[in-house]
């Protein structure tokens, strides 16, 4: 519940500017405050060289305001009378340049802010300036050692500032020296050889130590090795480390056991009479034990044994893990005692070893306070009937050899009339329903007594709505209306009474009355989103929308491709990053409301990953994925494709497609190909971007599996046949040296296969005998072998043109238009190839009604397929014509049958093209018409009608033109 003023609001805001300020040290500035340590520098202040300058900071509030000073290692430190270091006037910070004295100024600093109420302290911090590693100047002389005895080589690194690395090389062409079960180095940087070899000996031996933090690597001088003697005995196990190990918790454990011998020892762990813990870690070739983040079920006694074929040795390490200081319960602070009370400053700690606690008052040891009113009890201190000179600050110290926790409790004894902090009057607004807190900050020593009544109109604040809390505010449960009114707030001690006025308004509630919708869109489209919104109306002016994302603004996180208009956020192309929960805020200075809504984007799946081949065959392989993101949208089938890189390279095509529920699919392959495979996945979106590629699988190559298919045989020429087939494809020939064998005989006369070699795929066989049967079949080979036995096919050598004609045309008048013909086929052997069909011709020579003879104009029909009749239509009535027959193959027509002639009866005239009616009277008309273009016979006549209403009456026949007279 938030409660500020809904009126008068520039007046209200500059009034709580100017009580913050005077709060900034938690009270007026009437009231004295201890001085509070709020910025520090603590732990150790590392000078690398890299650095440009170094910050000793202080910072403190009190009041009156605190001044600062400063020691080193436990003296006075001065930061003003030096000038090289860089004062912050507002605070007891200074800066140190990064300069080449700055060795000086190693030590141990510590602040303290003093008034004239007390001085606080900060925690203790190092400066620290490293030195650059050296190893010592030394001479080695040359390490001598029988072959299979143990050596160590030792590196006894400088010390420096962590975290640093050591790794022995050979000097010459620095070289790593090859670490294994026999050679290691240890923690300590020594080089260890379990036993030795011959190629052991060599004269540049040489450890390096790595210093990251200040960008240094020192050398050690050479080590030379030389061997002698040859000879094996078995040693025992050499320890590398203290029996008992102390350890802080949090850090890690690191146990090094590492053997000599001959055969090289195995190194086994074993914490006694219970396992090693879950993560412990086992290193160098099983010779370092490892625990991060170590904690109390670490502590243990673990063993490491050695065994070689000739014996074992054991040994043992106990394990300690101890914890530096920490807050039993979290100290009080600050303290306000009125005078004459007693006064308890606890400072409760735990650590191992158990911390030890010292006191200090002002950042002096309390012993150099000598009073009869204080008492002293470990973690406690007990001041008996404080006076206002024990007004101070007290530190406590938790220490052991961890680290050191301080704490600065503030005591302040003192009796002070009420003082209401709270602005004298105040205006509160709150909605129905709600809960609204008036606030009642009091200061006063000792407490004042808080009480709150009635004041417009007068009534009682008894009952369950109404709570009064612990820092002296009046909060209202579920407001009514009657609540609304005037309140006051009085305050009482034995040091004197105020009093504070405020007054409640109530509002509507501010709400969301259309809340935007879950949503799914597709990416790249526009998503919207709409929230309508009802608030009190004095309160609209004010009312804010504002639209969060995932808990983010979104104009302040997520601006581009959002835009806001009353209420409606629009996402234009909408992207993968813009799926989440959208939330609309409204808010007044008096409430909230919200409404969520999901935006779910929907998109082609993501690529395919993790793509591995298994079950290795010649002629087969299993390919394996790992499915990504459907992107909302589940995912339908798998497409497989392949590449190779010989016939068509970086050319993918499709192998096989599976379902979107499996993630392998065995593939069927070609010999003597280097494929690489892809992935791509397909839901109701779409399909996604191809998987990178799989590593490549070569197949052995091998004979063809197949033989050409398509075989075409065809006579283009009379005494030839041509063939041809379809090849096959490149990835098809399974090896080198593709061939096809074309074997040739004629059906039923030849027994042997006349047999071609080629690489082409078509051949013409030349002389053939015209329209005879052959039998062709085709073969595939390469080097590594034959196909399988091919098919057989039937073909023809090629046609020439027919030699005879139908015969026995018969022809039948249907009507006047249509005729049936029907003839006999052409004998086989006269055909000379496939028969296509016959085709009939016809043409007028006259017309019956004038005798006149007609120039030919030939009409055709053809008839396909082996048929021996057809009906021919569109004949002219009346008319003589002529008609033959011809057969025809894939070469040409045959000859025409002889003609034969026929004629066709009359038929129906065509109609009148022309009728008028004229010279209108009373009781007649007159009737003209054209004759027919086509009388199709002799004209006999023609029939006149007419109706009235639905009758249709014949006039008479008449051959011209006459009157009709109505009656």
């Amino acid at each position: 519940t938030s409660s500020k003023l809904f009126q008068k609001e520039a007046s209200f805001l500059a009034q709580m500017t100017i009580l913050m300020a005077l709060l900034s040290c938690d009270l007026f500035p009437v009231v004295e405050q201890l001085p509070t340590i709020t910025a520090q520098t603590s732990g150790s202040l590392i000078a690398l060289p890299y650095d440009e300058n170094f910050l000793f900071k202080c910072d403190a509030k009190g009041n009156p305001r605190p001044t600062y000073r400063w020691t080193k290692d436990g003296m006075d430190f001065d930061s003003h009378k030096d000038s090289r270091l860089i004062i912050e006037e507002s605070s007891g910070t200074f800066l140190l340049p990064n300069t080449k004295e700055k060795t000086k100024y190693q030590g141990k600093y510590r602040c303290y802010a003093s008034n004239k109420l007390g001085t606080a302290i900060s925690e203790e911090s190092e400066f620290i300036v490293p030195m650059v590693p050296k190893f010592p100047k030394e001479k080695t002389e040359p390490v001598v050692v029988t072959e299979g005895d143990s050596v160590v080589l030792e590196c006894n690194p400088p010390q420096g500032i962590p975290p640093w690395q050591l790794y022995w090389m050979t000097n010459g062409n620095l070289r790593h020296i090859e670490q294994n079960e026999r050679v290691s180095m240890g923690l300590n940087g020594n080089l260890y050889f379990s036993n030795t070899l011959v190629s052991d000996s060599r004269d540049d031996y040489c450890c390096f130590a790595s210093f990251s933090r200040i960008r240094t690597i020192v050398q050690k001088p050479l080590f030379k090795t030389a061997s002698c003697f040859f000879g094996k005995k078995p040693s025992i196990l050499v320890p590398s480390s203290h029996s008992t190990t102390y350890i802080k918790k949090g850090e890690e454990l690191e146990l090094e056991c590492i053997a000599e011998g001959l055969p090289t020892p195995g190194v086994e762990w074993i914490k006694m009479l219970e396992n090693l813990p879950t993560r412990t870690q086992i290193k160098n070739y099983g010779k370092l034990l490892t625990i991060s983040n170590v904690t109390d079920q670490v502590e243990g006694t673990y063993m490491c044994k050695a065994k070689n074929d000739l014996g074992e040795a054991e040994h043992h390490f106990q394990v300690v893990v101890e914890e530096p200081p920490s807050w039993q319960e979290e100290p009080v602070k600050s303290q306000l005692a009125e005078i004459g009370s007693d006064i308890h400053i606890k400072c409760s700690a735990r650590g191992k070893p158990q911390p030890t606690i010292t006191w200090k008052r002002n950042g002096q040891p309390l012993d150099d306070f000598p009073s009869t009113n204080y008492k002293v009890l470990d973690d406690r201190i007990i001041i008996l009937r404080a006076e206002q000179r024990d007004t101070a600050v007290y530190q406590c110290e938790a220490s052991n050899r961890h680290g050191t926790l301080l704490v600065n409790a503030n005591v302040l004894v003192m009796n002070h009339p009420p003082l209401i902090l709270t602005q004298n009057y105040l205006e509160y607004a709150t909605m129905l329903g709600k809960s609204v807190i008036m606030d009642c900050r009091v200061f006063s020593s000792p407490p004042a007594t808080i009480n709150w009544r009635r004041e417009d109109p007068e009534g009682s604040l008894d009952g369950e709505r109404y709570s009064l809390l612990k820092n002296g505010s009046l909060q209202i449960h579920k407001v009514e209306m009657e609540d609304m009114g005037q309140y006051k707030c009085l305050a009482n001690s034995s040091e004197g009474t105020m009093s504070l006025t405020t007054e409640l308004f109530i509002k509507d509630s501010t709400r969301i009355v259309e809340p935007p919708q879950d949503m799914k869109v597709k990416r790249g489209s526009m998503a919207e989103l709409e929230c309508q919104v009802e608030c009190d109306p004095t309160l609209r002016r004010e009312l804010e929308i504002l639209w969060m994302k995932d808990g983010m603004n979104i104009l302040s996180n997520f601006s581009e491709g959002y835009f806001t208009d009353d209420g409606i956020l629009q996402i234009v192309n909408v992207s993968h990053s813009d799926q989440g929960n959208y939330t609309c805020v409204v808010r007044t200075s008096l409430d909230q409301d919200t409404a969520s809504a999901y935006i779910t984007v929907l998109d082609v799946p993501a690529p395919p990953v993790q793509l591995t081949l298994s079950e290795l065959k010649d002629r087969s392989v299993r390919l394996q994925w790992v499915a990504a993101s459907d992107h909302n949208s589940p995912i339908t089938e798998f497409i497989i494709q392949y590449e190779e890189n010989h016939w068509e390279p970086e050319k993918w095509k499709e192998i096989i497609r599976v379902a979107g529920s499996q993630f392998s699919a065995p593939l069927t392959l070609y010999g003597h190909i280097n494929y690489q495979f892809r992935v791509i996945a397909v839901n109701a979106i779409g399909r996604s971007h191809p998987s990178m590629p799989s590593k490549r699988y070569k197949t052995p190559p091998c004979a063809p599996d197949r033989n050409p298919e398509n075989i075409k045989i065809e006579g283009h020429l009379p005494h030839q046949m041509d063939i041809s087939w379809e090849p096959l494809l490149p990835v098809e020939h399974n090896g080198p040296g593709l061939e096809y064998k074309l074997s040739y005989r004629l059906l039923g006369v030849e027994d042997s296969w006349k047999e071609q070699m080629m690489k082409r795929h078509s051949f013409v066989v030349r002389d053939t005998q015209t329209f005879v049967p052959y039998e062709v079949k085709i073969q595939a080979f390469n080097s590594h072998g034959w196909a399988p036995e091919p098919r057989v096919v039937t073909g023809y050598s090629g046609e020439d043109l027919p030699l005879a004609a139908p015969e026995d045309i018969s022809v039948e008048v249907l009507n006047s238009t249509l005729l049936r013909v029907s003839w006999s086929p052409v004998p086989q052997t006269a055909l000379r190839g496939h028969l296509g069909g016959y085709t009939v011709h016809w043409w007028q020579t006259q017309s019956l009604l004038n005798s006149k003879r007609i120039p030919s104009e030939r009409q055709s029909l053809t008839i396909p397929g082996n048929r021996s009749h057809t009906m021919v239509p569109g004949l002219k009535p009346f008319s003589e014509y002529s008609l033959t027959v011809n057969i025809f193959n894939r070469r040409g027509n045959g000859p025409s049958s002889s003609p034969i002639s026929f004629t066709t009866p009359q038929g129906v005239p065509e109609q009148p093209p022309i009728l008028r009616a004229t010279n209108f009277q009373k009781d007649s008309i007159t009737l003209v018409w054209a004759p027919p273009h086509e009388t199709n016979g002799f004209l006999t006549g023609y029939l006149l009608q007419y109706q009235t209403g639905m009758m249709l009456t014949d006039l008479s026949h008449v051959t011209s033109a006459i009157s009709v007279n109505f009656i």
